[in-house]
């Protein structure tokens, strides 16, 4: 079976692949090795089979969290960066098969760990934000917060005690808590096995989510 060449330059911790370091974005080695086998397997190393990888993925890597670290849309990569559509071709892909969700996860629980908690929670907070939203959102996903006079989106979130996020369910900004949070609790006890408790404020009755406790 061929080997990636992009991936055998990767598979050293330290390596840079012939670009240095310089921007605060950029992965640290303790970084790289946490990250590196949560990404897909390239195509070359499957048996369905597929052109080796050009790019390092470390440095793939580092051009997507500069983007995110800078806020700034892919076209304005710097040029010491593969080419921004290559950049946004590996994102798109990765995100398909899972990546970013496994690395969120990975790193929610190694800061658990590091916190002296066990990597999965057991206790959850639930509440919401409204979000105003931009001239290109459709009508269709938008509504009206009277209370916090927005139009917009409404993220409604859950998140451990020490809040880093489980689980996120986006609505109009007209739709009312207590209506979001059965979905949103659905989803966090299907994916959050363990979680036995939830904290919400006076906003989200007890009736909406039943076997859960309200603080």
């Amino acid at each position: 079976m061929p080997v990636c060449p992009a991936v055998t330059a990767c598979a050293c911790a330290s390596a840079r692949c012939g670009r240095s370091r310089r921007y605060p974005s950029d992965t640290s080695d303790a970084e790289w090795a946490l990250l590196a086998p949560l990404l897909p397997v390239p195509a070359c190393q499957t048996t369905a089979g597929g052109r080796p990888e050009t790019h390092c993925r470390r440095v793939v890597v580092d051009a997507i969290r500069y983007v995110i670290h800078n806020g700034c849309v892919w076209r304005a990569l710097p040029v010491d960066f593969p080419p921004w559509r290559t950049v946004y071709g590996f994102y798109q892909r990765w995100n398909a098969r899972g990546a970013t969700t496994a690395v969120h996860e990975a790193l929610r629980a190694r800061a658990r760990q590091t916190a002296g908690r066990d990597a999965e929670p057991t206790a959850a907070v639930i509440d919401s934000q409204s979000v105003r939203a931009a001239a290109t959102v459709p009508k269709a996903s938008r509504g009206w917060d009277n209370a916090k006079k927005v139009n917009g989106r409404k993220r409604h979130i859950a998140v451990d005690t020490t809040g880093l996020l489980l689980e996120v369910l986006i609505t109009p900004a007209s739709t009312q808590d207590r209506d979001a949070a059965r979905p949103l609790l659905f989803n966090l006890k299907r994916a959050r096995r363990r979680v036995r408790r939830t904290w919400a404020d006076a906003a989200t009755p007890a009736s909406c989510c039943p076997g859960r406790r309200h603080g």
